[in-house]
């Protein structure tokens, strides 16, 4: 398989199992994200594959080679960081032909198709210093992907960003790896940001990857419950409760409140948001569930109401049967 292959892959500090016989596989022009809490092994991963860590046991190879004993200058990939890592001191144009100059090439046409890609356009003569969160982070891709590397590494790229921004920039990060039929690794812990920008995704806990596939499988039958909870699912309860099999992981608006609806319940606490209120009810046997209500019925504290389940927002945890799109 072309791109990047990686089994049964250790790393080790002394006593400590970083990264725990991991296999991965990220195929030509797909972004896989590996998807973890923090300290579970995600970066030491990257950087691994990277030939910044040595690797303890397995293999990492790409395009069916070998990577072993190969150092990061000669495997052709680009790292990205969550801070974007620019130099102060150079322009933005000399920021993204960096990589080139150090290579013997100075190409100025280059350098302004990447920031027409980035859509930055006309700042080749701006500092760092005087450019937004996201902007920073958009030169740095565009010096990331001006040697055209054949697997680009983004580590925690939009972490630093406030939550608007991040998500206008994941957004954007998305288009611009389609665009350039990239093959992209990126490491995260922020569920919405994984699915913003990656085809396929990697749940890594305690050193080992949990479970792996594309986004939408992944999202549609979680491993266990840890894994739905980090996927962003609200709650993990026995199906019974609301009359479903097996074990379940629902969306906060899995439950509405509806005359027609057949699970009986009594209001805890009710928030207001602009789209919807959002509740917290207990239903007839005692269990704690998250519900909505359209703003234009009112929901008091105390009051018995109906709910309605939107079963596309349920999905089964641990036996593989299909649910909702994230």
């Amino acid at each position: 398989m072309n791109g990047l292959q990686l089994d049964r892959v250790t790393v080790r500090f002394g006593e400590v199992t970083a990264v725990d016989e991991v296999s991965l596989a990220v195929p030509s022009g797909r972004v896989l994200a590996v998807l973890g809490p923090s300290g579970c092994g995600k970066s030491t991963l990257l950087r691994a594959i990277a030939g910044l860590e040595p690797v303890t046991a397995g293999t990492i190879s790409y395009d069916g080679t070998s990577l072993a004993g190969v150092p990061t200058h000669r495997r052709g990939f680009a790292l990205m960081f969550q801070d974007g890592q620019l130099f102060d001191h150079l322009s933005v144009a000399e920021n993204v032909g960096y990589a080139l100059r150090i290579r013997g090439r100075r190409d100025p046409a280059r350098i302004t198709e990447l920031l027409e890609l980035v859509d930055l356009p006309g700042y080749d003569a701006r500092r760092p210093a005087t450019l937004s969160g996201g902007e920073r982070q958009r030169v740095a891709l565009a010096r990331a992907l001006a040697v055209e590397p054949r697997l680009l590494l983004l580590d925690e790229p939009l972490s630093a960003l406030d939550a608007t921004l991040r998500e206008r920039v994941a957004q954007d990060l998305r288009g611009i790896l389609t665009r350039t039929s990239s093959t992209a690794l990126l490491v995260t812990h922020d569920h919405d940001e994984a699915f913003a920008v990656a085809d396929d995704l990697a749940v890594m806990r305690a050193g080992r990857v949990v479970q792996t596939g594309p986004i939408s499988e992944v999202w549609a039958a979680p491993v266990d419950a840890e894994t739905a909870l980090l996927l962003g699912y609200a709650r993990v309860l026995p199906g019974q409760v609301i009359g479903l099999e097996g074990t379940v992981a629902m969306r906060r608006s899995a439950l509405r409140v509806d005359p027609a609806g057949t699970l009986p319940a009594r209001v805890v606490s009710v928030r207001s948001t602009p789209e919807q209120w959002r509740l917290q009810v207990t239903a007839e046997d005692g269990t704690e569930l998250d519900a909505v209500a359209d703003l234009d019925r009112p929901v008091a504290v105390g009051e018995s109401v109906r709910l309605l389940l939107d079963r596309s927002r349920v999905a089964p945890v641990g036996n593989g049967a299909v649910g909702g799109s994230p």
